[in-house]
């Protein structure tokens, strides 16, 4: 059913166990889990891999920050470089990728107009000063779901559980992230875990988000993301009822016309990591030369 559960793992990324049910779930983020697709990476770094699954259906790929790392970050695989950005950027273009208006999977089968999706969560200020550009270089568009209640402020959700500040947007850039021809959508006001809230709470931080970027940006907000992924039936049941279109998960796959639209999958766009078997391999390959 795509019914998030966090479980405990180690980060990959600094070698400690994570603290909190909350950094598990950041941290699955950042180092998705293995998948079972076979010969598909768990996550999005370069095309070549992902041709023939891109093919079965309609991807959409996730970000979450732009640019360089400032010291003291946990969950580095949220952050992706310039460099890497311009570069999947450019890959897809130039493979015949084109971003349509954010809406349901088409009612197609397979993906033969070559479709994809750009899709960046929580809002951050850094996805404004580094991904216009090339976005605006390649004729993408992209949708940036923000969390309402953090707008002009910074990672609270992040912060309290030990991560490195970063700004989020404020509403002048949203405004000129909406008049380069991009989209917004809700992550709810705080960026809680819905299933672990009653649902009165679960309702006001759906519909209530939707209701206040509307009303401060002038413009419909139909599509929901859930923060970290989590969600259930009965909170699926309020995003419809708040009267949304469409909700993504972070559940890896590409979209078909048979995907529930309130159950949309994701594939995290991140930078290659280095596994320890694959350093292992690499130092016996450089100590027998």
């Amino acid at each position: 059913m795509g019914l998030f559960r966090p479980t405990p793992m180690v980060d990959s990324t600094c070698g400690i166990a994570p603290a909190s049910a909350t950094v598990n779930a950041l941290n699955d983020e950042a180092n998705p889990p293995c998948r079972m697709t076979a010969g598909v990476p768990p996550y999005f770094t370069s095309l070549k891999p992902f041709a023939g699954l891109f093919a079965t259906g309609m991807p959409w790929l996730m970000y979450h920050k732009l640019g360089p790392r400032p010291r003291g970050v946990r969950l580095k695989g949220l952050y992706l470089s310039c460099s890497l950005f311009e570069r999947q950027l450019s890959e897809l273009h130039a493979a015949g990728f084109t971003t349509p208006a954010y809406g349901p999977p088409a009612s197609c089968e397979g993906n033969p107009s070559r479709r994809i999706v750009l899709t960046f969560d929580d809002g951050f200020a850094n996805v404004f000063e580094h991904g216009l550009e090339p976005l605006a270089r390649n004729g993408y568009r992209a949708i940036e779901f923000l969390t309402m209640g953090l707008i002009g402020g910074c990672n609270d959700w992040e912060i309290q559980e030990g991560e490195a500040r970063q700004s989020m947007m404020d509403g002048t850039q949203i405004t000129e992230w909406l008049a380069a021809g991009h989209e917004i959508g809700s992550h709810t006001i705080t960026h809680p875990f819905l299933t672990r809230i009653n649902l009165n709470k679960a309702r006001e931080e759906i519909s209530a988000s939707k209701k206040k970027l509307e009303d401060r940006f002038g413009r419909p907000v139909r599509h929901f993301c859930y923060p970290y992924g989590d969600w259930n039936p009965a909170v699926r049941d309020l995003v419809i009822e708040a009267g949304y279109e469409t909700a993504c998960t972070t559940d890896f796959g590409v979209n078909m016309k048979a995907t529930p639209p309130f159950e949309l999958k994701r594939i995290l766009a991140r930078y290659q990591s280095i596994s320890f078997k694959a350093i292992k391999e690499r130092l016996a390959r450089t100590r027998f030369r």
